[in-house]
């Protein structure tokens, strides 16, 4: 490839470590680095736009091509804090649900477990900008990222879809995993991928750069998001394909 590699990351606080780890490394100055939120990095892939990106899983069934590189993700086993159902009542007398507009994979993991864990059926309702001033009465929402841990702060009930998810399964969840819609070299791969260990391994170090008093970040990294793409979250993430088809 004779230009610059085009990595597609995105915007939200669970990335950070990742990110700091790639930002740190010489693996820096051979990519150009597009940052935006998980949707549209999705769509970014989808259109050939990126060679790589850090992607909502749910997209891969869409696709042509795919490769997965490294070993890390964004992912979880148990809570994750940061993708929930929020809403003004218990779930069970939920009618509506507000789907948050920059997600793809949270908002298909919202409808599989609201029919399959929580056993109800509400209507669904793609969110634009601002939805959460709209969730009042028996209207819900689901909100993804760094809105979330703010909602958290806010609604009088919130359910944590990693939990869930793993109530339901017994398995981890993964949300995001770097792939590529063709192939890459192998020696910028590697790089690539020492670069990602590096950030999960300078969390520490991260912090320090971060003023965030919304959230523990050190807990969230720590204890809610998971980096390791390891063989339970394959398996995590097969069934979650399987629920896709």
């Amino acid at each position: 490839m004779d230009r610059k590699i085009r990595v597609g990351a995105v915007s939200y606080l669970n990335t950070k470590p990742l990110l700091y780890g790639i930002e740190h490394a010489a693996i820096i100055n051979d990519i150009e680095l597009i940052i935006d939120y998980p949707s549209r990095i999705a769509t970014m892939l989808l259109n050939d736009e990126i060679d790589i990106g850090l992607v909502p899983v749910a997209i891969i069934p869409k696709m042509k091509e795919y490769r997965i590189y490294t070993d890390y993700c964004i992912g979880c086993d148990g809570e994750v804090a940061s993708v929930c159902l929020f809403s003004e009542t218990p779930i069970e007398q939920v009618e509506k649900v507000l789907l948050d507009y920059q997600s793809r994979t949270s908002v298909q993991l919202a409808k599989i477990l609201l029919k399959e864990f929580w056993k109800i059926e509400p209507e669904f309702i793609q969110a634009k900008e601002n939805f959460r001033n709209q969730i009042k009465g028996s209207t819900a929402a689901l909100v993804i990222g760094d809105r979330a841990l703010e909602q958290r702060k806010l609604s009088p009930y919130f359910y944590d879809l990693g939990k869930a998810w793993k109530d339901l399964t017994g398995l981890p969840f993964v949300f995001a995993l770097w792939i590529s819609n063709k192939r890459l070299d192998d020696v910028f791969i590697k790089k690539f991928n020492e670069a990602n260990k590096s950030g999960v391994e300078n969390i520490s170090s991260l912090l320090s750069t971060l003023d965030y008093d919304v959230f523990d970040l050190h807990q969230y990294y720590t204890q809610y998001i998971n980096y390791d793409f390891d063989e339970e979250k394959t398996k995590g993430l097969n069934l979650f394909l399987e629920y896709l088809k």
